[in-house]
Parts: C-alpha cells; structure tokens; sequence
C-alpha cells in the first residue's frame, strides 16, 4: 500500500514538497509595533464567544510589522533565502478568556505562501499582501540603531494600499509594548466540505513562543495612517488615540499550543 508523507500538503511519497516542516519553528526578525487606541466596540465586533474584550483599555490595538527570517528544525531555508525571508503586517488586540488576557491576531498579511500556511495551522487570519519596512545597516545611507533613526513602513493588498508608517527612534525602552505581550488566543476554523454542513474544525486555542530572545526595545514616535480598501477591513479599527511606538530585533522559537475549547466533533 503506498503511504505519503508531508506535515502539510502536498503530501508526497518523499515529503519534500510539503510546504511548511514539522515544528520547532525557529524565526528571527525586526519588529516595528505602533500601539494606539481605537473604538472598543470595534474590538468587540471581532471576538467570537467565549471571548470578551480585555476589563483594561480594551480598545488597545497594536499594527506590527515584521522582517523575518525564519526555518525548521533543521535550518536548511537559511542557505535557501526564497524559503527563509519573508515580511508580515498585523493587527493584534487584548482579549480575555475565563479571567485570563490573551493577544489575539485580527487582521494578518504576509508575502509568502509557506508564512500563509503556518499562520492558518496556529490559528492566524492570514491573507496576502505587500510589505515593506525600512531595514538598519550601520553603513552607508540606512538608519542606525541610534536616538534620530526613522524608518516607514508599508502595507498594502490587492491593489491597495492599507496602512503606512513612519516611526523615529527616541530612546531605549524597558519593554516592547503591551497588547502583543501575551499568550495568543486564536481560532482555527475549516468549513466542512458538505454543504451546510457547518464547521469540520473549530478549535479555540492557546499559543506563544517556546523560546525568545532580543536585543534592546527603542521607544519612537510615529506617524501612522490607514487607509480604507474594497474587501479590507483594517481602517475599521480607527485611530483615536496614539499611544506608543517601538523598534526591536527579536528571535521567537513556535513549538505548538494548547486546546482551550472545541466545538469539532470527535471520532469514537
């Protein structure tokens, strides 16, 4: 009988296509976070029961964007650039589940299929898009790591353009910021192929890195727009209030999560 194989389609006799490898995912990467406050309602409006909005400021959002480099176990896409780099944007709010706060992924764009994949097994919204960020270098015209550094920042999708930043470094900061500091809470949905035949997987899960590390935060001030889009909803979490700006480099390790509560059926 043949057997194939893959942690993710396609799966093949050999496994090698698979887009994604099995976890440990290892990922190295500069964040730009800009965290402002938006209508709570507009929070609320996208966190599906058992969730609840988080009891303090509840209209926190944070808009990250993210440089990566990433791999598997193995380390092997690091030699391989076109399966390592990739650039995301993402909306993160706070929320709460049976007394505890969770971060949770609203609104997700990446450049890459294999990023798509892995965010839609961890439970996030990923779509594609266009990212860009301004990258230090301590040569020639590119910012430094230094008090006066500015760097933009863009997204956009399908055509159009969704958000766009510039944030100048101020001074070192104790920490990265507040809404992306949690535990995430995320939903991994899959409709069943049956027409009405509801959801094959609903899982509400619990997830954060098994690993981290990083160099010095930098606190900034930042200039952020965003910009409304036919089939996007990101401008609907509206800017009314900044709060706070932040530069960071980073390494995460992903080792999986934890069920928190299942609505899929379970085979007897």
């Amino acid at each position: 009988m043949t057997s194939v194989r893959g942690y993710f389609p396609p799966k093949t006799a050999t496994g090698r296509s698979s887009l994604i490898p099995p976890p440990p995912w290892h990922y190295s990467g500069d964040l730009i976070t800009i965290e402002y406050r938006t209508d709570p309602a507009r929070v609320r409006e996208l966190l599906p029961e058992p969730l609840e909005p988080a009891e303090e400021d509840p209209g926190a959002v944070a808009l990250v964007w993210a440089d990566w480099q990433s791999c598997g176990a193995s380390g092997e896409e690091l030699l391989d650039p076109v399966r390592a780099q990739y650039k995301e944007a993402f909306a993160v709010v706070r929320c709460s589940h049976r007394g505890r706060v969770y971060s949770r992924c609203v609104h997700i764009w990446v450049d890459k299929d294999f990023a798509l994949a892995r965010g839609l097994h961890q439970g996030y919204p990923k779509k594609l898009g266009s990212i860009h960020q301004t990258r230090p270098h301590p040569h020639g015209p590119a910012p430094r790591l230094a008090a006066g550094a500015r760097f933009g920042a863009t997204l956009a999708a399908g055509d159009r353009r969704l958000a766009q930043a510039v944030v100048e470094l101020r001074e070192p900061s104790a920490t990265g910021g507040f809404v992306n500091g949690h535990p995430m809470a995320h939903h991994r949905w899959l409709p069943s192929i049956e027409k009405g035949g509801g959801l094959a997987l609903d899982e509400l899960v619990e997830s954060g890195a098994a690993a981290f590390e990083a160099g010095p935060a930098w606190a900034a001030d930042a200039e952020l727009e965003l910009f409304e889009a036919p089939n996007e909803e990101l401008a609907r979490l509206e800017i009314r209030e900044p709060i706070a700006a932040y530069y960071r480099q980073v390494g995460v390790v992903w080792d999986g999560g934890r069920l928190l509560a299942s609505g899929t059926p379970r085979a007897r």
